[in-house]
């Protein structure tokens, strides 16, 4: 691996990462995977030369995934995740004591034996919570032949290309419709709509289909380039959208999560998106 990665995501735009040292690289059944470390932003994993996740900046994206549908929520005891990675979101999700069911899905046990390995400050060993049962299998196929359903789903995919494909299409969204409870929530890793425009475009579409409210949250990842990172929304209940800023405060403080993006202020005005994400999804 030369000394430099750049990043292949954007054929006409992208970021560069000096690369200090080479921890990991391989290519998986699925797909290839470096983990490389960098002296500004730390471990760097990269999936098919895009960057999946820094140790420097990883909080904003798992801090935002996970606790602005939990909360919103308010009585989540169910949750089920989609793409477990690097362990990130699971450790957000079980820091909520009063859940009591995680099932996580995972299609590569590649990425999470290296992320195990390389990035274990990433899981925070979530992975070993005794709520947590892993499951090694397609998305898409687990939530077709599941019969239980979840308060939440979190679809923690990479971008929408290779086996994450199937994470964005409109039967990943009905599907997760029908394995949802009366008020259940489901939120998605959604891109970067300035440069992914068709992205948020087509799932808006899909989200429509399926969901009586369906929005976007957004927050600032510094690795994730071209702005706002997008989180797809899809809820049974409308007002979960609109839950008032004290009863977010209230339910985060009985929570006694310690956070370091999130806070309740962040989660309702992450719903307020610029006119050109609004026209997207006109």
């Amino acid at each position: 691996m030369p000394q430099d990665f750049v990043e292949s995501l954007h054929a006409d735009y992208g970021q560069r990462f000096s690369v200090d040292e080479v921890l990991y690289e391989t290519r998986t059944e699925h797909q290839h995977l470096v983990i490389f470390r960098n002296k500004r932003m730390g471990r760097v994993l990269a999936l098919d030369g895009a960057v999946q996740t820094t140790e420097a900046d990883e909080f904003i994206y798992h801090e935002m995934l996970a606790h602005v549908p939990i909360l919103a929520h308010g009585a989540v005891r169910k949750v089920l995740i989609v793409g477990v990675g690097d362990g990130g979101i699971v450790r957000e999700v079980t820091r909520h004591k009063s859940i009591e069911e995680i099932v996580a899905v995972e299609i590569d046990q590649a990425v999470i034996d290296m992320c195990l390995k390389y990035l274990p400050n990433h899981s925070a060993g979530s992975l070993d919570d005794p709520r947590l049962k892993l499951v090694i299998a397609d998305g898409l196929d687990y939530l077709r032949d599941a019969a239980e359903k979840f308060d939440v789903i979190l679809s923690d995919s990479t971008d929408p290309i290779g086996p994450a494909a199937s994470l964005f299409s409109s039967d990943f969204y009905r599907l997760s419709r029908e394995r949802l409870n009366e008020r259940g929530i489901l939120s998605t890793q959604n891109g970067v709509p300035f440069l992914q425009p068709d992205e948020l475009r087509k799932t808006a579409k899909n989200l429509a289909q399926s969901f009586p409210d369906r929005h976007f949250f957004h927050a600032a990842v510094p690795t994730y380039i071209g702005g706002s990172m997008s989180f797809g929304w899809g809820a049974m209940d409308p007002q979960a959208r609109h839950v008032p800023v004290e009863t977010l405060r209230q339910r985060f403080a009985a929570s006694g999560l310690k956070t370091r993006y999130y806070n309740p202020e962040i989660h309702q005005a992450s719903f307020a998106l610029p006119q050109y994400m609004l026209d997207l999804m006109a």
